[in-house]
């Protein structure tokens, strides 16, 4: 096997003719033949029996050459890219030129290749970086859920229900008289205060004691996601079963040994704060590197192939379906028809992305040549071993997820963050805090079922049907900074396998002969 001619057709296209050798195609015959033979029946012959020469006299010479072709092409093209030392981004078109047991095997493989692209000024790029301080209500915040997550609910049944309960209780909706789909449930636990349900009826329970059937009226807001309900004032009969109360543990040192290994609260207050002030600093680093990666994407110039930009909005929407199944539980098409949008809709959302993260990468990739950064053998090794630890997999499977090439890619980029931060003029400033009353405030649900597809949508959609950018400064990164590791479950990285598109060889099967 090996390469005649090679060709660059256009920017980013190239051709390569290959030629396989007659005793390699004999070969693949032979393999053919002792694989697909032994279903071929031949008159006087027990069925697969026949020898090679009688079953290509009776069916034709060619009847196992096209599947020689298949099994050779593959092969023969993915050593040409290697020795022509060109990285493919689509799928080869393969022409097959000739096929013939005297003269082997010659095609063409055309193929879309990674893009060489220019760089603007990388060292010295000015950036800031925004210092986070830890604020007194975020460590009592995290000593309330401590407090939460070590509360007591024991059961009440002297008293009338009241906010911050969680009562048990059974209601049915009606709407001019009517109850509507989705408004009835039976012992359906509910903590008032929350805001789950309509404005309006966490407050109407509260007063009531156990075993009381009484009516709540509230009317549906206006942009409620059912049509029939949008606006409309309803009645719900309902009947109170049961009234829980949440009791908190006292703020005191015995409290601190319980939850943690410090033996007073002004430990476990300190820890607290370190640890808030570590994930900020970490926070701000990020940021900053974003913003240095930003300016550099911002700089770069040569013509992209459309397919890398469409290849990587096929990734992100994958890895977003992905989070819509196993975090929302909610299939694609469910999703699609809650959103309101088609595929080619939702795809196109993360085309921003998509481009960003595309020219991101060559970027980076192009710099760390310019600068001969490159990935050691210990370093590679070393990202191996984070993957088998953090999800708990063999070695080889980690190596089946995620291609050496990939990590060697990702510690590549890494080295080029390190070098353009060393180089970057950093001006720090601080926070810039929000007026009193000016915090956002969170959208709650409205009702019981209705609550689930609104919270859902939330948690899933693309931001306003526009690019799907990620929720973090963190997520935008490269992959590299956060040891890009694929769980066990994940797919192998695609590989742009060629495709036929057209042939010049004659051919047959033992098929078309049989009938």
């Amino acid at each position: 096997m090996g390469i005649t001619s090679t060709q660059k057709k256009e920017a980013n296209v190239v051709e390569i003719e290959i030629a396989v050798s007659a005793s390699e195609l004999s070969e693949a015959i032979n393999k053919v033949y002792r694989s697909k033979g032994k279903s071929i029946s031949v008159p006087g012959f027990r069925k697969g029996k026949a020898p090679k020469s009688i079953i290509e006299r009776m069916y034709g010479e060619d009847i196992f050459l096209e599947d020689a072709v298949g099994e050779l092409y593959p092969k023969a093209y993915g050593e040409a890219v290697e020795e022509a030392g060109i990285e493919p981004v689509d799928r080869a078109d393969i022409e097959i030129l000739s096929a013939d047991r005297e003269n082997g095997l010659t095609f063409k493989a055309t193929v879309t290749v990674k893009p060489q692209v220019e760089v603007g000024e990388y060292k010295g790029i000015a950036v800031t970086k925004t210092i986070y301080r830890v604020e007194d209500s975020e460590v009592e915040a995290e000593i309330s859920a401590m407090r939460e997550r070590g509360a007591r609910i024991i059961s009440v049944e002297d008293r009338p229900a009241k906010e911050g309960d969680t009562v048990s209780i059974d209601f049915e909706g009606f709407v001019d008289d009517v109850a509507f789909e989705g408004g009835k449930a039976a012992g359906h636990k509910l903590e008032l205060g929350s805001n789950s349900f309509i404005d309006g009826f966490e407050a109407q329970i509260a007063g009531h004691n156990i075993g009381e059937e009484f009516d709540v009226n509230v009317t549906f807001p206006e942009e409620y996601h059912a049509e029939n309900l949008k606006g409309k004032p309803a009645l719900f009969k309902v009947k109170l079963h049961e009234i829980k109360e949440k009791q908190l543990p006292d703020l005191d040192d015995e409290f601190a040994k319980d939850v943690s290994e410090f033996d007073s609260m002004d430990a476990l207050r300190a820890d607290i704060r370190e640890k808030i002030q570590s994930a900020k600093d970490a926070r701000a680093d990020s940021e900053m590197e974003t913003r240095m990666v930003d300016a550099i994407t911002a700089t770069v110039s040569g013509e992209i192939p459309p397919v890398m930009f469409e290849d990587k909005i096929g990734d992100l929407a994958q890895e977003f379906s992905y989070r819509v199944q196993s975090q929302a539980g909610m299939s694609m098409e469910t999703y699609l028809q809650y959103s309101g949008m088609d595929m080619q809709a939702f795809r196109e959302g993360f085309r921003e992305q998509a481009e960003r993260q595309v020219k991101m990468h060559l970027a980076l990739e192009a710099i760390a040549v310019k600068e001969s950064l490159a990935a050691t053998e210990e370093e590679v090794e070393a990202e191996y071993a984070k993957l088998v630890d953090a999800y708990k997999i063999k070695l080889e499977k980690a190596k089946e997820a995620i291609g050496e090439k990939e990590i060697r890619a990702d510690i590549a980029c890494n080295k080029v963050i390190d070098l353009i931060k060393k180089h970057a003029k950093v001006t720090e400033v601080e926070e810039e805090k929000a007026p009193a009353g000016e915090e956002k405030t969170k959208a709650k649900p409205k009702t019981k079922k209705a609550a689930k597809a609104e919270t859902e949508e939330e948690t899933a959609k693309p931001k306003a049907k526009k690019a799907a950018k990620a929720e973090t400064e963190e997520e935008a990164k490269p992959k590299a900074k956060k040891a890009s590791a694929k769980k066990e479950e994940a797919e192998e990285p695609k590989k742009k396998a060629p495709r036929k598109t057209a042939t010049k060889a004659k051919s047959s099967t033992a098929e078309e002969g049989e009938k």
